[in-house]
């Protein structure tokens, strides 16, 4: 199953994701069980900020400040382009509000880390430059996502309200600088167990995505979305990353990277964080919107994932061919 899946480019995780909006429609969760149910989302989200600040290095941060124009040229893409795309999208008419303003949010998220990393990796690009890109990005979506969505979304509909940035000091950001400063006591912990902590992440997630669509089910969420319209974010989502790639590349070029480089705006550029945004659409979204808003990008965090393993294998190739002629040179020469 495992490798049919690998083939497919289809993450594993994707499928649980989709079991647990399955239960939620079927299952929802209701009365004293929806009340224990957000409570325990809610202590998973602050668990999942507590790791990840106690997986981010001190020495990362240091040292990733030393590339600051590669930073600055993925922030623009991640956090001004995108959005940018976003709004121009969120406007295409016919598509259901709550879907309209899910793809709106998607564009305001950071990009992601695990992901990011992996396929620079594969593709040869710059390693170092991707772990402190891409944990920068998702450390400043911390603060700039909140912001955005407030400028583009829940400030136009109900008007600027200081109680998410509250609710987000005390069950995101403060978790997250806790589990730093813990660090030098609990970092060897978190990188001997990472298998274990990953799936403590994945399962807080499954837990808000349980809650979230449970909620969005019981307000009619399947009576209100269509299967043209679920086909239509599926075409967006992709037009969305083609795109921020494109200019992302765009960019690179006329900015003059080294092609290492370009391969970290590449991917770190284009990624948008499932883990990152389902709490803070928890966070920033009435329960019974978080359903919908939520669902465009678990479309294209599956998009994503799909067409940068593809690009990343292509791109390693393509290096292997480049570095093969040299030495097939060197061999026609030999006597």
């Amino acid at each position: 199953m495992n490798r049919l899946l690998a083939r497919l480019n289809i993450d594993p995780y994707l499928l649980l994701l989709v079991s647990t909006v399955g239960l939620a429609s079927i299952v929802p969760a209701r009365g004293a069980w929806a009340g224990i149910a957000g409570g325990a989302a809610d202590a998973g989200i602050a668990l999942l900020f507590f790791l990840h600040g106690a997986k981010l290095s001190r020495e990362a941060i240091i040292d990733g400040a030393k590339a600051w124009k590669l930073h600055l040229t993925v922030a623009c893409l991640t956090f001004v382009l995108f959005p940018v795309v976003g709004l121009g999208v969120s406007v295409i008419p016919g598509l259901e509000p709550s879907l309209a303003m899910g793809l709106l949010f998607l564009t305001l998220l950071p990009s992601t880390v695990q992901s990011s990393i992996a396929f620079t990796a594969i593709a040869g690009g710059n390693v170092a430059a991707a772990v402190c890109s891409a944990s920068f990005s998702n450390l400043a979506g911390i603060f700039i996502t909140p912001v955005l969505t407030a400028l583009f979304i829940t400030g136009k509909t109900q008007g600027f309200s200081t109680d998410p940035i509250i609710t987000i000091a005390v069950q995101l950001l403060l978790p997250f600088i806790a589990g730093h400063l813990l660090r030098p006591w609990i970092g060897g912990f978190v990188s001997r167990h990472k298998k274990l902590l990953g799936y403590t992440d994945r399962g807080s997630i499954l837990l808000v995505v349980y809650t979230a669509f449970g909620a969005a089910v019981l307000d009619g969420l399947w009576h209100k979305v269509t299967l043209a319209e679920l086909g239509l974010i599926a075409a967006l989502s992709l037009g969305i990353l083609a795109v921020i790639m494109v200019a992302g590349n765009v960019m690179g070029r006329l900015l003059g990277f080294n092609h290492e480089d370009r391969i970290v705006i590449l991917f770190c550029g284009s990624k948008k964080s499932l883990a990152t945004g389902v709490p803070l659409a928890g966070v920033l979204f009435a329960p019974a919107q978080v359903g919908a808003i939520i669902l465009p990008l678990m479309f294209f965090h599956q998009i994503q994932l799909m067409v940068c393993a593809v690009l990343a294998r292509r791109l390693a190739a393509q290096a292997e061919a480049q570095a093969a002629v040299p030495a097939r040179a060197e061999l026609a020469k030999a006597p």
